[in-house]
């Protein structure tokens, strides 16, 4: 397991919006019952042997812990501008002997080639974005993944409805959150070339509407279909 030393060259949010509120991550985390959510999401991605898998925005790493314990021959890589988040990946990983790459880097600037990812994966991330680095992020989760490879995103989004409760109609006063509902993600995902984006599935939690989404990297010689 490897980080990389470069200092990120541009202010980040932490995890818990201030970095002494980091302890308090994975507690919420189990509160929440994110140990389910992440796992619906790795079912969703379809995981095969041997694949290479890249979660952007990884964090303490429990996501990209639970596929590499699910998948013990894939590679995972994970990568987020937080290193004392990363630091806390490490030692997860490093309890349990599994071997996952950690980076420190932005994803609207990811530091691998073009087509060197079979998946990327990406939790409750994306709303931490404004609306530029949200369409840049899909640029470059498209331009690391191989042809006919897929992402698979989950954040607060997808139609807002009346039975979302008070803290989802709380999400429409911040604007980052905000631009992720109704269409809007497969939105971006289409105008950033991914063919057939797709809302899969949802969950209402008392934190909001924590929507599935899927979209495939257009095989060699073809076109994302709009």
């Amino acid at each position: 397991m490897s980080a990389t030393a470069k200092e990120p060259r541009k202010p980040y949010l932490p995890a818990m919006g201030h970095d002494r509120l980091l302890s308090l991550y994975d507690p919420l985390q189990r509160l929440l019952g994110m140990g389910s959510v992440h796992r619906q999401l790795v079912d969703q991605a379809r995981i095969q042997q041997d694949q290479r898998i890249l979660e952007i925005g990884c964090g303490t790493g429990n996501l990209a812990i639970l596929i590499k314990r699910l998948h013990p021959d894939a590679e995972v890589v994970g990568i987020d501008p937080d290193p004392k988040a990363l630091a806390r990946a490490q030692r997860k990983a490093g309890r349990e002997a599994l071997s996952v790459q950690l980076d420190r880097g932005f994803a609207e600037e990811l530091p691998y080639p073009d087509a060197s990812f079979d998946r990327v994966l990406s939790a409750l991330m994306f709303h931490h974005l404004g609306p530029e680095e949200k369409e840049k992020t899909l640029d470059e989760a498209r331009r690391v993944l191989k042809p006919d490879g897929s992402l698979h995103l989950l954040d607060f989004g997808g139609e807002q409805v009346r039975s979302d409760g008070f803290i989802a109609r709380l999400h429409h006063r911040s604007e980052r959150l905000r631009d992720n509902f109704g269409d809007r993600i497969p939105t971006l995902m289409r105008e950033a070339g991914f063919a057939d984006p797709e809302e899969v599935a949802h969950r209402v939690t008392f934190a909001g509407r924590l929507t599935y989404y899927r979209a495939s990297a257009p095989r060699e010689g073809s076109e994302a279909r709009h």
